[in-house]
């Protein structure tokens, strides 16, 4: 039996001690003073060598104006700079660079300010997240980044809370905390933005029952100004308005007991033309709609495009793209703002490609759907009714009325996810980090959801082989990314470039004539002519690059930075084994004629054979496949195989296995981001996981002791098995 399963996000990292790792956590440093100003940038209009903002400009189209690089010249880029955080975790930040400083942010939420010239590390602040709050990250302890705005820096640290600093020194002006772990657990890992003098934030936590709300601070003070809740709350809440009066219409059933989603956890975008701001909402929770709203409803305003006004908070308009979501369908993914003709006249609109793999023209002054169709394989519809703007779903995608696996792509991680697309004035073109990843939903009996981890109503399937080269050769096979040029006025691809697995990065384009995006298989950033998708350099960078490249410019010189380090949704699918060790989270910048290297990889470390289970039934094997599933396999993927960065559970040092109890039980490395699990796991429970985990290590031994033309022969085959399998699905 094999399916594709619920392969889900993390953020658990624990057992980074055998990887000798620096985890030591500091404070903010004394100011440099290297950085004499820090301006006001005009984030509607740019100057040409800045990028003061997460998408460069209010529109976020993630265009650079800046023309040193181009197709002629690309191919002399080279590394200027590099620098290393503090932890070997995933990087998911698009730097900000104001006046030759750049601003970042690593994993566990620390910032750094660099010298945009050479790198040289200005100042740090760490917010020191405790790092038991990583249990409660969806999808690892990643930062998208942080918002400057006169002379302050502003950042959302993982715990929810959310932090002004001096653009200068790095000392902290005032910090707020956004949402109450103490109801939820909540968290906070999206870039704020900033406008009009406010900071606008929202938060995740879907998956684990929370209430969905984006909220607008004082950029001074800190004081908060309004907060806009994307889902109802119980009937008798003291914020119930009237448009949650009209939200709590499309719920049925008692919602408020599961939290509802809706999460507010990346995309922000303020509109100067229509002083608009626009949020993107995320999934239901439990994703099992029966669960949340038995009764039916479309439960807005989950997957949903919202207006706001900015100055109150007051709701102007919405967009569902899928009513009653049921797949986590999130519309968090990056909003583009844009002009174009539609209709026989001028429109401005918004550009969308979320997680259900459609491709959406919305008139962004009424919120009119315009256009919808799919920029990558799906089968959760038949496609959309323009009179009425609703999907029409495919009755077979509908899992939630039985306890049967239902097969539907995309599956939970999207077709397109947080790694931002971006837009090209010259070609026309919208570029999409497009990725096809299978789903297995199955509800859980009686429509029950489950408590203590992940708040979804769904089983977490998976890919079931006693063959660990068969698993291997299925999730290669199976999971696959592409870039793709969207041409949003014929509503079809250009072009696309395919790759050959989905971590790929975000995207940045450039007036040079040049789209750049990081290249997972091969481990390397990548700049392809944005006409024709044709690959024109490349660099290898040791690791993924899956945030999304910025360009700036310093004393007349273009300089390409993006964030090295695999990690966050599909960053956390099981990855071949690498034969050297990741380096820690790594910021990378190339300019011309440069030539500067990175030091070598550390090759890693064969700890030999695993000791041997003490029960091998199996039926204690089958129960802890099922624990690991539901606790384990968001963070450490399928099988415990790991992403490369989060270790490999197959392999490790003895001394750990021997720990096991310590470990999962009694939280004895919580400090490096592994939970403890003794409230939530009997004694049988952890013998019956640790006897899984130690027969897949077993057999992950056994294959890499046979022969390697044996091995090839049956890789040949598994092939082309799981070829012919996919084309059947």
């Amino acid at each position: 039996m094999w399916s594709t399963g619920s392969l889900t996000r993390s953020t658990c990292s624990w057992l980074i001690l055998i990887l000798g790792l620096d985890v030591g956590v500091a404070s903010a440093q004394e100011p440099a003073t290297r950085i004499q100003s820090v301006s006001t940038p005009s984030i509607a209009q740019p100057h040409t060598d800045d990028w003061p903002t997460y998408g460069l400009d209010y529109r976020e189209q993630r265009h650079s104006p800046l023309k040193g690089i181009d197709r002629s010249s690309v191919s002399r880029l080279g590394l200027a700079w590099y620098f290393d955080t503090d932890y070997a975790r995933g990087v998911e930040a698009t730097a900000v660079v104001v006046d030759g400083v750049a601003y970042v942010t690593g994993s566990w939420s620390v910032v750094y300010a660099l010298d945009a010239r050479s790198g040289q590390l200005l100042w740090k602040f760490d917010p020191n997240v405790p790092k038991s709050v990583g249990a409660s990250a969806c999808c690892d302890v990643v930062n998208r980044g942080v918002a400057v705005y006169e002379g302050k820096v502003f950042f959302g640290a993982l715990d929810t809370r959310l932090f002004a600093l001096d653009a200068k020194t790095g000392a902290k002006l005032w910090e707020v905390t956004t949402a109450d772990r103490s109801k939820a657990e909540y968290t906070s890992t999206g870039a704020p933005r900033v406008a009009k003098g406010k900071v606008f934030i929202g938060n995740g936590g879907g998956e684990f029952g929370v209430r969905g709300y984006v909220s607008a601070y004082d950029v001074n003070t800190g004081a908060l100004i309004w907060r806009f809740y994307t889902v109802p709350g119980h009937p008798s809440d003291p914020e119930t308005d009237e448009t949650q009066a009209m939200a709590a219409k499309t719920w049925t059933g008692k919602w408020w007991q599961y939290g509802g989603g809706g999460t507010v956890w990346d995309s922000i975008v303020y509109d100067p033309e229509l002083d608009k701001l626009y949020i993107g909402t995320g999934n239901g929770s439990p994703w099992n709609r029966k669960v949340r709203s038995p009764e039916g409803g479309d439960n807005l305003f989950l997957s949903s495009i919202v207006a706001l006004e900015p100055d109150t908070g007051k709701y102007v308009w919405h967009y569902q793209e899928v009513p009653a979501e049921t797949w986590d369908y999130t519309a968090t993914q990056t909003i583009i703002l844009g002009d174009m003709a539609f209709g026989g006249r001028e429109r401005k609109v918004i550009w969308h490609a979320p997680k259900n793999g459609y491709f959406y023209v919305i008139d962004r002054a009424d919120g009119k759907l315009l256009s919808a169709q799919p920029y990558s394989r799906q089968t959760w519809s038949l496609g959309y009714d323009m009179n009425t703007g609703r999907p029409i779903e495919n009755p077979k995608a509908d899992w939630t009325q039985s306890t049967e696996e239902v097969s539907v792509i995309p599956g939970a991680a999207g077709a397109h996810n947080w790694p931002p697309m971006a837009y090209s004035p010259q070609t026309k073109l919208v570029y999409i980090p497009e990725q096809t990843i299978p789903w297995v939903y199955q509800s859980l009996p009686l429509g029950g959801v489950r408590r203590g981890t992940y708040n979804v109503g769904t089983v977490v399937a998976g890919l079931t082989t006693a063959d660990p080269l068969l698993f291997d050769v299925f999730m290669r096979t199976m999971l696959k990314g592409a870039l793709v040029a969207w041409d949003p006025v014929q509503q079809k691809a250009a072009w696309r470039v395919e790759h050959g697995s989905i971590a790929n990065g975000g995207i940045l384009t450039t007036a040079g004539g040049l789209v750049f995006q990081g290249a997972d298989e091969t481990s390397s950033l990548v700049a392809y002519d944005a006409q024709n998708g044709t690959a024109l350099w490349s660099f290898p960078t040791q690791d993924a690059p899956v945030a999304a490249p910025m360009s700036y410019a310093v004393d007349g010189e273009q300089y390409i930075l993006v964030g090295v380090g695999r990690g966050g949704t599909s960053g956390l699918m099981p990855r071949p084994r690498d034969t050297a060790l990741p380096p820690k989270g790594r910021f990378m910048a190339f300019k011309l004629g440069a030539q500067a290297q990175l030091p070598a990889p550390t090759p890693r470390v064969d700890y030999g054979d695993p000791p041997a289970p003490i029960d091998r039934s199996e039926a204690t094997f089958d129960a802890g496949e099922k624990l690991f599933r539901e606790y384990c396999v968001r963070c450490h993927t399928l099988k415990g195989v790991g992403n490369g960065r989060l270790p490999d559970l197959r392999r490790l040092p003895r001394a750990m296995y021997d720990s096991f109890d310590a470990i999962v039980r009694d939280g004895a490395v919580e400090g490096l981001g592994m939970p403890r699990f003794g409230h939530l796991l009997k004694a049988e429970e952890l013998a019956a996981l640790k006897t899984y985990l130690l027969v897949e290590a077993e057999k992950d031994r056994a294959l890499r002791n046979q022969p390697s033309w044996w091995v090839a022969i049956k890789r040949t085959g598994y092939e082309l098995l799981a070829k012919v399998l996919v084309r059947l699905m």
